[in-house]
């Protein structure tokens, strides 16, 4: 079922879902359902999986040369999806990127999507590359999740990239896009910022989810601020509880966000980091409470691996 069909459905009750990092090449698939287990009491509608772009290693031939190769370091995204809702009866969502694949490339992996019965698919247009100072699209790839989004929808009208193909149904994915509530950290301001998610919307894009915050009055400005321009899809907050003390300076250099001072005096006064996870947990439990009054169609939740911490918030709210 699409995402914007469960929010429909839910008829105004706020909805729990979560994403998760796939395993490790090599590692068991076990270690992600183990994770995910603990959630389902909350019955989250849909789970997103996230994929990551191609990354460079270097094999030594011998004698000086070494061979550029390209690797990924956590593959199997679209299989990853099938599994999950085969085991759970759950819609999966598989995250598309503009980084790393060609138009073609993004063709074959909607088709197999399409042949899986995956009825939603997140369109980003992902990081750039380590030594990269600057998002650089591969040849032949998308450089804007807008394009990424417009191809998608184009697939869904029967238009493929090379040839005219007859199938029985078309698909007919549900797009979902990112957007910032701090704005995205290229972006020379937060105006400029919602007139390119507006293009993502114009282009086709179903429903949007946030990058992590922290500050909801950031949020509710920025719902507000989408509104005003003519963005009417669901904007769903991505809430992320603090866990380690190394949040205060990752997350803010990662994401380019920022936290709340009594959140960061709170951290700082833990003696070590299982008080810091209980931190994050009680300021994820108040945070979710206020966008619940909010009313805000999904809690949607950064899992990173780890589930204890979103099992004891969504306890206190569902």
């Amino acid at each position: 079922m699409k995402v914007t069909d469960h929010i429909k459905n839910a008829n105004g009750k706020t909805l729990f879902s979560f994403e998760v990092i796939p395993p490790k090449k090599g590692k068991n698939i076990q270690d992600l359902y183990n994770n995910i287990d603990p959630l389902m009491e909350f019955k989250p509608p849909f789970i997103d999986v996230t994929t990551s772009r191609e990354e460079y290693v270097y094999i030594d031939r011998g004698n000086g040369l070494l061979d550029k190769r390209i690797t990924r370091m956590r593959p199997g995204t679209v299989g990853i999806c099938a599994s999950i809702m085969h085991k759970y009866n759950v819609d999966a969502i598989p995250h598309l990127l503009c980084g790393g694949f060609t138009k073609e490339e993004t063709e074959y992996v909607l088709v197999d999507c399409h042949y899986l019965g995956l009825d939603n698919v997140m369109a980003l247009r992902g990081d750039s590359m380590k030594e990269e100072a600057y998002f650089k699209p591969c040849e032949g790839g998308h450089a804007y999740a807008s394009e990424l989004v417009a191809q998608i929808a184009k697939l869904n009208r029967g238009k493929y990239l090379h040839d005219d193909v007859v199938v029985e149904s078309n698909s007919d994915f549900c797009i979902g896009v990112a957007g910032y509530p701090e704005k995205h950290m290229e972006a020379p301001s937060l105006i400029t910022d919602l007139k390119r998610l507006k293009a993502k919307v114009d282009a086709g894009a179903d429903y949007v989810v946030t990058q992590m915050f922290f500050d909801n009055s950031k949020y509710f400005e920025f719902v507000n601020k989408a509104r005003e321009i003519g963005i009417d899809v669901p904007i769903i907050p991505g809430i992320k509880p603090i866990a380690v003390k190394r949040h205060l300076q990752l997350l803010p250099q990662v994401f380019k966000i920022d936290l709340p001072q009594d959140l960061i005096d709170a951290v700082e006064a833990c003696k070590d980091n299982k008080a810091v996870r209980q931190v994050g947990i009680e300021f994820a439990i108040q945070q979710s409470k206020e966008l619940l009054d909010f009313g805000v169609p999904v809690l949607h939740y950064y899992s990173m691996g780890k589930s204890d911490n979103i099992k004891a918030v969504a306890e206190a709210l569902f």
